[in-house]
């Protein structure tokens, strides 16, 4: 079947164009796309040519992963349910993760005018819920990853480096587990967006020593630090301010320049967690919190593009040439 959708073509190229896709079996649905929300790393780094897959990262030699279609997150109307499928109806507003389609470097895209996928793929939402709020549930999850993966007593301090959406939704889970969390980020306008509390603050470390605003917020040494951003520098600095047996959890994209001293980690009993894509009962919980509120997603939200208007989309956010947090394709 024929569907359209955003393919990246060459390293820094997005068209909006006609795909195919293999036509549905009987455990199959297909959902028509309303809105997808892009994930600014993961997919930025596709598209720079920065990784082949997954968190693989391009090796000269690699080959291209081109053409490809883009993202991996979306909401929409299900219009179409094969025989073995017996728990979603056709009408139903869903999220979907990734649909097949032919012709492609990756045989799986997300951001596909209709995806013909496997019922895994596809999360029945909440009544009484916005639907946009979990368009971007995959990436919202790995935010509650790098936040659930450590252990937590109440009132322990945890470091969240970077002020992205990943940050924030981390930063939002360690306080909901009963952390006192800093967030570090460059950006005064996302680090604004941190709710209001007394065990969430944002510290800029564009205007501000973070390093000693963290000494002073957690004299007795942090207990978690994640890095959401791929800052070895800031990860290895902070070693030397985690408490006996603290942990950290990386979740950043190094590329290849990933080397991190394990002798320092062990002089320190330091724990590291590595954090990667998801699994059914991480976004079963996701999906849980953002429906009651503990994980707040619409608020990260600062642009909107209609779909043929995507590499419009790539191009501010590739840019920056204004702040962007979550970016949103209405099909």
């Amino acid at each position: 079947m024929e569907a359209k959708a955003v393919v990246f073509t060459a390293p820094r190229t997005v068209v909006v164009k006609s795909v195919q896709c293999p036509d549905p079996g009987p455990a199959d649905l297909v959902v028509r796309t309303t809105h997808s929300w892009i994930s600014n790393g993961t997919e930025g780094s596709f598209l720079r040519g920065e990784r082949v897959q997954g968190d693989t990262a391009y090796r000269s030699g690699d080959k291209w992963p081109f053409p490809t279609v883009a993202g991996y997150q979306k909401i929409g109307v299900v219009e179409r349910v094969g025989e073995q499928v017996r728990d979603v109806a056709v009408g139903e507003t869903v999220f979907c993760a990734m649909g097949r389609v032919s012709g492609m470097f990756h045989e799986w895209g997300g951001q596909v005018s209709h995806s013909v996928t496997v019922r895994s793929m596809v999360w029945k939402l909440p009544a009484g819920c916005d639907p946009l709020a979990f368009s971007g549930l995959v990436l919202t999850q790995v935010g509650y990853n790098c936040g659930a993966r450590a252990p937590v007593r109440p009132g322990a301090g945890a470091v969240v480096i970077g002020d992205g959406m990943v940050g924030h939704w981390a930063a939002q889970t360690l306080a909901w587990r009963g952390a006192d969390v800093l967030m570090v980020g460059r950006h005064a306008d996302r680090l604004a967006k941190l709710p209001a509390g007394p065990y969430q603050q944002g510290i800029n470390a564009a205007e501000t020593d973070w390093l000693q605003a963290v000494r002073q917020r957690f004299p007795g040494g942090v207990s978690v630090a994640v890095d959401t951003v791929g800052n070895l520098k800031a990860v290895n600095d902070l070693v030397w301010l985690m408490e006996g047996g603290g942990h950290i959890v990386s979740a950043g994209f190094y590329g290849t320049d990933d080397l991190l001293s394990l002798q320092l980690l062990r002089q320190r009993e330091v724990s590291l967690d590595s954090v990667s894509g998801w699994s059914m009962p991480r976004m079963d919980q996701t999906l849980r919190l953002i429906a009651s509120g503990y994980l707040q997603t619409l608020p990260l939200i600062t642009h909107r593009f209609p779909v043929d208007r995507a590499a419009q989309a790539w191009d501010l956010i590739l840019s920056k040439r204004e702040s962007v947090l979550g970016v949103i394709l209405d099909w």
